[in-house]
């Protein structure tokens, strides 16, 4: 792969080793109410260096959805350049998000606007958002009952709901009872790259919601901090993976990019084709008849 003038690596190059790489296991399409996800990394758009990057470390992950801030302070950057121009909205799907609310009237408006600045854009991505309520400036944690109700709120309104919240099973059964189109349980909190901090509980809240039905999508979000958390989430049975940090703070965010993708296709593989139980004593992986030799009991 070659490397641009400033030492980064080179996006062309980079989908001209994988091309022909799958971004999901051949056919295996993720359903999110209206939508069909060819890939099943969910990629932020904040906190990277430059637009530029942004925009290459999209390309680099092979992710076709990819999730905004509404909020109209930050549709722009720094230097004033807007967001949307570095995002193709024919390549992408748009998932507006709610973040920074920290009260259900907050998150409505929000959604709102992004609904309308998404049907301006003729993105499809207007029907659904991502809904984020926040009750803690310090741990970024969700307000459980202000999301719920925010989620009843959005779905009357005809909206498609993915709902951030903890990774508590209780509550994610009652965002799913309100009619959220996807539940998100975080791995960690936002942004400290501490990966999947209870996999017990996440196994619930996938037993749970999936009980009576199978194909609800279950999506890890926020706390990955490499790539080996995203493979993680999947071998857990996670639907898929939203991320963002871990490829925008990354020494270089298109390699890191990279990696999250492949570990995505490979973690789901595992997942499907099942892992063998973990045994307490060995089991040999040879077989035992016709050896030349016997046991010393």
């Amino acid at each position: 792969m070659d490397v641009t003038s400033d030492g980064n690596l080179d996006v062309n190059s980079v989908n001209a080793s994988f091309a022909g790489t799958a971004s999901t296991p051949t056919g295996d399409v993720l359903r999110v109410g209206s939508h069909f996800l060819s890939s099943r990394l969910i990629l932020g758009t904040g906190k990277y260096d430059t637009l530029a990057i942004m925009r290459d470390s999209l390309t680099a992950s092979g992710a076709k959805v990819v999730t905004v801030a509404v909020r109209r302070e930050r549709m722009y950057d720094r230097m004033g350049q807007n967001i949307l121009d570095y995002i193709d909205p024919a390549e992408y799907l748009l998932l507006p998000n709610t973040a920074g609310c920290y009260n259900p009237t907050d998150a409505v408006r929000v959604a709102r606007l992004g609904r309308e600045i998404l049907r301006a854009l003729e993105n499809p991505g207007a029907n659904w958002v991502k809904l984020e309520v926040l009750g803690d400036s310090k741990t970024m944690l969700p307000d459980p009952v202000a999301t719920l109700e925010a989620c009843r709120l959005l779905v009357a309104e005809g909206f498609e709901v993915l709902c951030y919240t903890s990774d508590d099973p209780i509550v994610a059964r009652q965002l799913k009872k309100a009619g959220a189109t996807s539940v998100m349980p975080a791995g960690s909190p936002i942004g400290s790259g501490q990966g999947i901090l209870n996999p017990n509980n996440l196994r619930i809240i996938i037993e749970y919601l999936k009980e009576d039905d199978p194909d609800y999508p279950v999506i890890v979000d926020a706390g990955v901090g490499t790539a080996s958390d995203v493979a993680v989430a999947f071998e857990l049975g996670a639907d898929g993976v939203l991320l963002n940090s871990a490829i925008a703070h990354a020494r270089e965010p298109m390699r890191m990019a990279m990696a999250m993708k492949h570990a995505a296709i490979a973690g789901r593989a595992a997942f499907l084709a099942g892992r063998i139980p973990k045994r307490l004593y060995a089991s040999a992986s040879s077989p035992e008849e016709g050896v030349i030799t016997t046991r010393p009991w």
